[in-house]
């Protein structure tokens, strides 16, 4: 089972007010350089309280000191609650090299970044990025007021579009598309509900040009039912609801599954697929990867109704 990663320890330099529920975190290593940070990479947070929560390097992020951007979510599980109440600067905290799964692809062909609020963080480093070269590209924000905009100074030194519900209403995904080439790669990371909208925007799109990151599991699909999994180890057998994560479902019974991220992104939850076959939702193993019977339990399911894990 995937393990979290080696640490590196590194001191909160600054804490900035974003906006309302935002702020801005500058990490700096307390020794030499931190690893080389790529847009679209996130990093392990290692809070108070034994939390370990994956966010995206955003824009002045470098060798030197990594920045984030992390929303107060108001039903938080721990880490934005932390990282608002608890952090101070001068801070020592543990994060891990940063990982991606949300690379921009190499190329010069077009790109096209559509943020929603706080998915704006990994796509102002891929803006910054692309700023630098020669690659024609745009970027959308969407926000749902301007009193809730954050990183305002950096979206408009990027003239960056800036979309905003209170005064244009919700944004509509195949309007902003129209038009918009075959060619062009497009990255999207917002809430739930934009994604999906989204991806059901770009469905007949070629699926290599579409490019999607989320802070949140997809929710079950319509019509989902039960799913029986077996553990080989320990002989038990778990039902999961079609409401539930194979994650949930096996930390309501009691086991003590590795975790962290719970939406597909840190491989902590990994297992390995022993009978049935995997529903796989997870955002970092490759298509190889799924072959080879490995399974990211905390948002993947089952297309059988019986699962054999080696657990």
């Amino acid at each position: 089972m995937t393990k979290l990663a080696e640490t590196i320890d590194a001191r909160l330099s600054a804490l900035r007010w974003e906006c309302p529920g935002v702020l801005s975190l500058t990490l700096s290593p307390l020794a030499g350089r931190l690893p080389r940070p790529e847009p679209g990479a996130h990093v392990d947070l290692h809070l108070p309280g034994g939390v370990v929560r994956q966010y995206s390097l955003t824009a002045g992020s470098s060798c030197e000191a990594y920045v984030l951007g992390i929303l107060r979510e108001p039903r938080s599980r721990g880490g934005s609650a932390a990282v608002h109440e608890a952090l101070r600067p001068g801070d020592v905290l543990r994060i891990s090299a940063p990982r991606n799964a949300f690379a921009l692809v190499p190329g010069d062909g077009p790109v096209l970044l559509i943020a929603g609020g706080i998915g704006m963080t990994p796509l102002l480093a891929m803006a910054e990025r692309l700023v630098q070269g020669t690659r024609p590209w745009s970027m959308i924000a969407c926000v749902r007021s301007r009193s809730a905009l954050p990183f305002a100074d950096r979206l408009s030194q990027l003239e960056a579009q800036l979309r905003v519900d209170d005064e244009v209403g919700a944004p509509d995904l195949p309007t902003l598309l129209a038009g918009v080439s075959p060619e062009t790669h497009l990255y999207c990371c917002g809430p739930g509900r934009m994604l999906d909208a989204f991806l059901a925007a770009t469905a007949d799109r070629d699926p290599g040009h579409v490019h999607i990151e989320r802070f949140e599991a997809p929710r079950p699909g319509v019509g989902e039912g039960e799913v029986a999994v077996e553990l080989a180890r320990s002989g038990r057998t778990i039902v999961v609801g079609p409401q539930e994560t194979i994650l949930d479902a096996l930390l309501a019974a009691g086991i003590d599954a590795a975790h962290s991220c719970r939406v597909g992104v840190c491989g902590t939850c990994e297992c390995q697929v022993l009978g049935g076959e995997a529903d796989h939702r997870d955002l970092i193993l490759t298509d190889q990867e799924h072959g080879e019977g490995r399974m990211l339990i905390c948002c993947s399911r089952a297309k059988t109704p019986h699962l054999v894990l080696d657990l």
